[in-house]
């Protein structure tokens, strides 16, 4: 399935196929319905993208306009979507149960007799409540639509479980960390005075398209005074010697994301600040180590709070340090698992996440996947101050 030594995924299946063999669909819906049957229900409707995607394998880039599946607690799901879809569930969907809505029905009409014909009347039903597409009008739409169904909310069903990556997805993911460097090594490359931050972007996002990425998208990319706030984009302010450019590349691979961070110096850098690129370079190699089965979120995560502050090197430290990652439609950054100091968790193996510190416009991360004995690094760029050429 991959290449061990460049974490390539070889015979790379098309966007609109199936991303994994029926196998893993399977027992996918295996786990799932195992969390069902604990729950004591009669199935759950899965509304959130990845949820659907993750469990039946279809795929769309409509996914905005309603859809959702119905799992039962015995037997296969089926989906409900539009009928414009009909090409992608037919060549991606491991399941092809369906119920087809056009522009001219009323769709959640639709969607609530698909329930009632797999499901009776009357079910005990768990719902993504808080998936995005499902507004508070809509859900009151499809309560109303199963009267004398018992809904529930039932949105860490899917999640949880996705948290747990196959082998094969974290082989997609590994595939995008070279689709990352690619990006950073174009950026290291086109970070010149004269250049404005759109054309800088559009040599991260043509090297990363080329590399494999399924979107175009750098992430993060600002500099100057921007370079100095996180979430800035690109615009069309034109790069000076001695800027910082704060980015981060963000590709995926069937839409399974790696990612990280690099601070940018263009053209050159002072002593003090490849000093303090090197510190955060250690703060976070040592937080990283820390990484292993069983390790609470909170153990690397006070080694990033107490370094950081401890020697002053932000006055205050508010941000999450690590967060999970890895099947991410638009608009979703993120999955559950994120690390501050109150945090309940602890590192399991399968586990994928995003580990990144900022500071002084300074941005420096990694993906990560947790092994049965630490973590490997899925983004495998050196790891320092980009210094590019004047």
């Amino acid at each position: 399935m991959s290449d061990t030594s460049t974490g390539v995924v070889r015979d790379l299946p098309g966007l609109v196929e199936s991303w994994f063999p029926f196998e893993e669909y399977s027992a996918r819906l295996e786990r799932l319905q195992a969390k069902i049957a604990e729950k004591q229900l009669d199935g759950v409707l899965l509304f959130q993208p990845e949820s659907v995607t993750w469990l039946t394998g279809f795929f769309t880039r409509g996914y905005s306009s309603f859809q959702f599946a119905v799992v039962p607690a015995a037997g296969e799901p089926m989906i409900c979507c539009r009928d414009v879809e009909a090409y992608y569930l037919e060549r991606t969907a491991a399941f092809q149960g369906h119920a087809y809505w056009t522009d001219t029905d009323d769709p959640v009409a639709i969607g609530a007799g698909m329930v009632r014909a797999l499901l009776g009347s009357g079910p005990k039903l768990g719902i993504e409540m808080s998936a995005w597409p499902l507004s508070a009008a809509r859900f009151a739409a499809i309560a109303s639509a199963l009267d004398g169904a018992e809904l529930s909310n039932s949105s860490d069903i899917s999640r949880s479980l996705r948290l747990i990556k196959s082998p094969r997805e974290i082989a997609y993911m590994r595939h995008a960390g070279r689709c990352a460097e690619a990006g950073m090594a174009a950026a290291a490359k086109a970070a010149r005075p004269g250049t404005s931050e759109r054309e800088l972007a559009a040599s991260i996002c043509d090297a990363m398209i080329r590399s494999g990425s399924d979107i175009p998208g750098p992430g993060v990319l600002s500099s100057g005074e921007g370079a100095l706030h996180l979430h800035g984009s690109y615009t069309d302010r034109v790069l000076k010697a001695g800027d910082t450019v704060q980015l981060e590349t963000i590709p995926c691979v069937r839409h399974y994301h790696a990612r990280f961070m690099r601070p940018i110096k263009v053209g050159r850098a002072t002593p003090d600040e490849t000093a303090f690129a090197e510190r955060l370079v250690a703060i976070q190699d040592e937080a990283m180590a820390a990484v292993a089965p069983g390790v609470p979120a909170t153990t690397p995560d006070r080694i990033y709070r107490s370094r950081m502050l401890g020697e002053g090197l932000v006055t205050q430290y508010t941000n999450k340090t690590f967060y999970s990652v890895g099947l991410l439609l638009p608009p979703s950054g993120g999955e559950a698992l994120e690390a501050s100091p109150t945090s309940d968790w602890s590192f399991r193996p399968g586990m994928t996440f995003h580990t990144y510190l900022l500071a002084r416009g300074f941005g420096l991360s990694e993906t990560i996947a947790i092994t049965d004995s630490g973590f490997e690094r899925l983004t495998a760029f050196p790891r320092e101050l980009i210094v590019s050429s004047s």
